[in-house]
């Protein structure tokens, strides 16, 4: 247990830190969470190649608890127009965290007899893409109203052009794609602490 608490730390501080950051925007597509929460995949992959797949499923499962709970918090919180967490963004949140970490362990898991960085790049692409996939829909499509019908997001199905130039689409779908670019772009970027800390871990856990 002991060698996983620093992956289970570290994704308990992404966690807690991008469920505060969320609510704080980062100009008009954006939250600042959107530049923390991409690190969970770093942790996750990090853990997956210096401990293995099964020890990579434990620190993903410790930050889907302390996901649900700060969850459960921000529902119980009420804001300027209601709770800071509503049931279909905790819904999505959850689903969409599980999914996509778990996904990344196992593409890791295949992938990491290649090259360095193909498995923690293609997983954490893939698992990215899912995520933002998940978690969008489950919180804000219209078609998902069912799921909590007291919750307006009437707001989120607005339909503007896509990033203010593209062809129009509801709101949501233009937040799901500044959030997944960002995502694409972190995951680029975390190959370079991840070849420099695997570089400097691995001879010591050998």
């Amino acid at each position: 247990m002991t060698r996983l608490l620093p992956g289970i730390l570290a994704m308990a501080a992404i966690v807690v830190a991008s469920n505060i950051l969320v609510q704080i925007l980062f100009g008009q597509w954006l939250t600042w969470g959107a530049f923390t929460y991409p690190l969970a995949f770093l942790v996750t992959d990090l853990t997956n190649r210096l401990l293995g797949a099964r020890d990579a499923r434990k620190v993903v499962l410790a930050g889907f608890v302390v996901g649900l709970a700060c969850s459960f918090v921000g529902t119980r919180i009420e804001g300027e127009f209601g709770p800071l967490v509503t049931w279909r963004v905790a819904l999505g949140s959850a689903s969409a965290f599980l999914v996509a970490q778990l996904l990344d362990v196992a593409l890791f898991d295949r992938l990491r007899g290649g090259r360095w960085w193909r498995a923690p790049l293609v997983s954490s692409l893939v698992g990215s893409a899912v995520d933002t996939a998940i978690f969008f829909t489950v919180a804000f499509s219209a078609a998902l109203v069912f799921l909590e019908p007291g919750n307006d997001v009437g707001w989120a199905n607005e339909v503007l052009p896509i990033l203010g130039v593209g062809p129009a689409a509801p709101l949501w779908i233009s937040l799901a794609l500044a959030d997944w670019g960002v995502k694409l772009a972190l995951a680029l970027i975390a190959l370079v602490p991840f070849r420099m800390v695997v570089t400097a871990l691995r001879p010591r856990l050998a």
